[in-house]
């Protein structure tokens, strides 16, 4: 129903390139150019500016992609609609999640929601949380969900799940068997951290911050762009490092990894569902809905 090259010039113009467009799409590059073209042809009017392998939005193009986006928003809504009303629900949900998220927290969702709604085409991209609320205003996605909360003014922050950040150590490490340590020892201890743009990153220095630390007063052995390069790291290191209590169940039952208590420091958060303000209902709604009551019924 969508008109196709609609999608073709969409595509293009996201991604800024005929060959990924065309990859992306399935069809073959001379077939991409051929709907541009067509379409250019249409309007009377260049979408793209070319320079050899460069290309780029030219004013028509971007005012032709401001109103591709509405059309194919609606044609979203449009499908979800007429579906709910047969009680079946379908379309295409495009999700975004921040890296603790994405590895962790939202992977058993997706998994129980495909099994009671197998019609619906869920596209999972993952990044640090800059990058997920980047991609939901560049309309890249329809729905992200993250573990820092910037407070930006065109995005709606929704509490989806509490978290705790926890302290972890090897299991032979001189600190494992400590009932707690001190702020001061904290100071001490070569420790790993998230890379800039990660939310927890952003979450532990607050924390901090509260206590009257600030992040360079650490000894910081390294900052590291996920959880699973910490935890590989921790392996082979007497460094100790804040995780998601989430990422890490399988390692404290096996007794790899203990979990080390700071003296009056407790760093506890919600994940967030963010939608761009304005933006209701549909599909992104019926998975936060659905992902809600999965971790109630779980106890968090």
């Amino acid at each position: 129903m969508l008109d196709f090259r609609l999608n073709v010039f969409y595509t293009v113009a996201k991604r800024l390139s005929f060959t990924k467009a065309a990859a992306e799409l399935y069809v073959t590059q001379p077939a991409v150019t051929k709907h541009i073209q067509e379409l250019e042809h249409q309007f009377g009017t260049a979408l793209f500016d070319r320079r050899g392998n460069q290309i780029s939005l030219t004013n028509a193009g971007k005012v032709f992609l401001k109103h591709a986006e509405a059309i194919m928003a609606t044609y979203r809504q449009l499908e979800f609609d007429m579906n709910a009303l047969k009680g079946e629900p379908a379309g295409a949900l495009r999700l975004g999640a921040s890296t603790t998220v994405a590895q962790y927290v939202i992977p058993p969702v997706l998994a129980r929601f495909r099994e009671q709604s197998a019609d619906v085409g869920i596209a999972l991209l993952s990044g640090n949380t800059e990058q997920i609320e980047q991609q939901l205003l560049n309309n890249d996605i329809d729905l992200g969900l993250v573990e820092g909360r910037t407070h930006h003014s065109d995005i709606r922050y929704t509490p989806f799940v509490k978290d705790e950040l926890v302290l972890i150590c090897r299991a032979d490490h001189s600190l494992a068997n400590r009932d707690e340590i001190t702020i001061d020892e904290l100071r001490q201890t070569p420790i790993l951290l998230r890379e800039r743009g990660s939310g927890s990153l952003e979450v532990i220095e607050h924390a901090l911050r509260v206590k009257g630390i600030k992040l360079t007063d650490l000894t910081i052995e390294m900052h590291l762009g996920s959880t699973e390069s910490i935890k590989s790291y921790l392996s082979s290191s007497r460094c100790v490092a804040f995780v998601s209590v989430f990422a890490v169940p399988d390692e404290l039952r096996a007794g790899s990894l203990k979990i080390v208590d700071v003296a009056g420091l407790s760093i506890q958060r919600d994940f967030y569902s963010i939608q761009l303000q304005g933006v209701s209902g549909g599909l992104a709604d019926t998975f936060m809905r659905f992902a809600r009551q999965h971790y109630r019924k779980d106890g968090r």
